[in-house]
């Protein structure tokens, strides 16, 4: 098989293609010959050293992979031979081929793509969890949603139309064209407006029900100040402290110092009828079965053209290194992917 090394920390160039035997699944996996494997930001951190989750170096990341079950290990069920699927894998993805726990591998519905399988999971997941399940989004309310370009931003946004709510999203002029065909009511374009005067225009000085933001910072305190009563904050990744291409020791101190760690004690929270909390899927291995139910329900949105993955772009494998370069140079609309 082949597979995309992170060799070591520093920048995309530090990933390097090399090849393996194939593995045999073990009891209870199957294994999966890979046709896409995504990119996410956690990858990116975790080549910076940045991620703390990540396995020691050098390793193999990647959290999802769409493709077809060539084998299964004893106790794992033998249907699932020859079947379109797609998979979250704790690591390991960037693989061409990779084995995988039965209860984390998803059938592909007829009509879905091995590329729409692996822009699925981690986007889409993630963005359930922080509208649905902890931001418990209404109809008739606001949601602003920071990076509304990328994967997360994107998913999140065809969930909260569905729903009924308003969506207000910020990302460079460039994007904007784009994700209006997404369903985003207002953008702003962060890089030369103030989001949180626009926000404030644009909700007639109430504030939104719930934020999603992903930038980290004092991007967090503004977004928590532009809560209306009831609202949630939900975080989801601090990309700032990864603005470099390479661990950036300064930088990183900036970011958490920046953090408004005291906004977010009990009392103050209790004081002002607001609410905060984080999503970070990575941590969600214990909740197998509840993943399941939540993919089932975008599995019948997806059926119903609700949700679509936006796929910007797919790399080659021996390209991994300019899918890095790519999402941290804030050039994606969408999911990028790998192609063995």
């Amino acid at each position: 098989m082949r597979q995309i090394w992170i060799t070591k920390t520093g920048r995309p160039e530090t990933l390097v293609v090399k090849q393996a035997p194939d593995p045999e699944p073990r009891a209870g996996e199957v294994r999966i010959r890979v046709e896409a494997s995504g990119v996410n930001f956690a990858d990116i951190m975790g080549r910076m050293g940045l991620y703390p989750d990540c396995p020691p170096l050098p390793a193999v990341v990647g959290y999802e992979v769409g493709g077809r079950v060539d084998a299964v290990g004893t106790g794992a069920d033998p249907n699932w031979i020859g079947r379109d699927v797609f998979a979250v894998t704790r690591f390991g993805g960037y693989s061409d081929v990779v084995c995988v726990p039965e209860n984390q591998v998803f059938a592909r519905p007829s009509g879905m793509s091995a590329f729409e399988g692996a822009a699925l999971p981690v986007n889409y997941l993630t963005a359930w969890q922080l509208v649905v399940v902890m931001g418990g989004l209404k109809a008739g309310e606001t949601m602003l949603v920071h990076s509304a370009g990328g994967g997360v931003g994107i998913a999140a946004t065809q969930i909260a139309k569905h729903i009924g709510a308003t969506v207000v999203g910020t990302a460079s002029a460039a994007k904007h064209q784009r994700l209006k065909a997404f369903g985003a009511d207002h953008l702003i374009d962060y890089r030369r407006e103030d989001f949180v005067a626009r926000t404030r225009e644009i909700t007639n000085g109430r504030g939104v029900e719930l934020v999603l933001d992903a930038v980290g910072g004092e991007s967090f305190k503004k977004s928590y100040g532009l809560l209306a009563p009831t609202g949630r904050l939900g975080m989801f990744g601090v990309p700032m402290a990864a603005n470099s291409k390479q661990r950036d020791l300064l930088n990183i101190f900036k970011t958490l110092a920046s953090t408004p760690w005291l906004l977010f004690t009990p009392v103050a929270l209790l004081n002002a009828n607001k609410g905060v909390f984080g999503v970070n899927l990575g941590r969600m291995w214990g909740e197998i079965d509840r993943m399941h139910g939540w993919m089932g329900e975008l599995l019948d949105l997806w059926s119903k053209g609700v949700i679509q993955p936006r796929i910007d772009r797919v790399f080659s494998f021996d390209d991994a290194p300019l899918a890095h370069h790519y999402i941290q140079d804030r050039e994606n609309v969408g999911k990028v992917l790998l192609k063995p």
